[in-house]
């Protein structure tokens, strides 16, 4: 079982990356506790102290989750809240406040946070509520769930062999599969042609280059055909596979 330093089972992105999670608090001390407790986690954790910075930090991460005070300097949580929804409406919610009464909390669900902490609160309430929000709405899995990756709409089952995009099955030849699994399991990242040489040949890369062009076309008539593009070309650099633009 793979577990975070906490001892805890480590949870990451469907694909593999870590989570993101945006903390919102105008105390400087305690944002400061929180983001070290995520980032002990193994999570990507940003800070911000207002609602505008919360906003412009949130168009960059794009956060999975976002632990927001409701009171802040410039505007109120529920205000922020709305706006975060245009940013990425699927954003998991956690309201922080020092303030129990019944009617904050109805405020806080009626403006589609997902769950509220009153202060004072402990570190492992915090992420045990996070870890279930984020488990519950689809965008975590805990890394021995079993051997299957997933890129945006594309799926891979290790043990079955089996590639889905969007549902649909996608047949691959064993080397196809090889080169594919390569990808999914570096998201996001260049790997150059002698990378792919070495993990799915296993042979040095001297003059072989084109193996690897013709199998990268090979899977772009299949991965990508009538898609929007998920394995792209870096010039001079490789390749990489990312999640197709919406």
């Amino acid at each position: 079982m793979t577990t975070t330093r906490s001892g805890r089972p480590a949870l990451t992105r469907p694909d593999g990356t870590p989570l993101r999670v945006l903390v919102v608090d105008d105390d400087p001390d305690l944002a400061e506790v929180l983001t070290g407790a995520l980032r002990y986690e193994g999570w990507e954790a940003r800070a911000a102290g207002d609602g505008a910075s919360a906003l412009a930090a949130a168009r960059e991460l794009l956060p999975d989750a976002v632990v927001l005070d409701v009171l802040l300097p410039d505007t109120d949580g529920f205000a922020v809240l709305r706006r975060l929804h245009a940013v990425k409406p699927d954003v998991c919610v956690l309201f922080l406040t020092a303030r129990d009464a019944v009617e904050d909390r109805i405020a806080g669900i009626t403006a589609g946070g997902d769950d509220y902490v009153t202060k004072p609160f402990s570190l492992e309430e915090v992420i045990a509520r996070l870890r279930g929000l984020l488990r519950r709405a689809g965008m975590a899995r805990q890394l021995e769930e079993g051997p299957r990756l997933v890129v945006g709409d594309l799926v891979m089952d290790e043990e079955a062999r089996e590639v889905t995009r969007a549902g649909e099955l996608i047949e691959l030849s064993p080397t196809e599969f090889e080169l594919l699994r390569f990808l999914m399991r570096n998201p996001r990242r260049v790997l150059s042609k002698a990378q792919i040489l070495d993990r799915v040949w296993s042979y040095d890369f001297g003059g072989q280059a084109h193996v690897v062009e013709l199998y990268i076309s090979y899977l772009r008539k299949k991965v990508d055909a009538g898609r929007a593009p998920m394995i792209h070309t870096v010039r001079g650099a490789g390749y990489l596979l990312k999640p197709a633009l919406a």
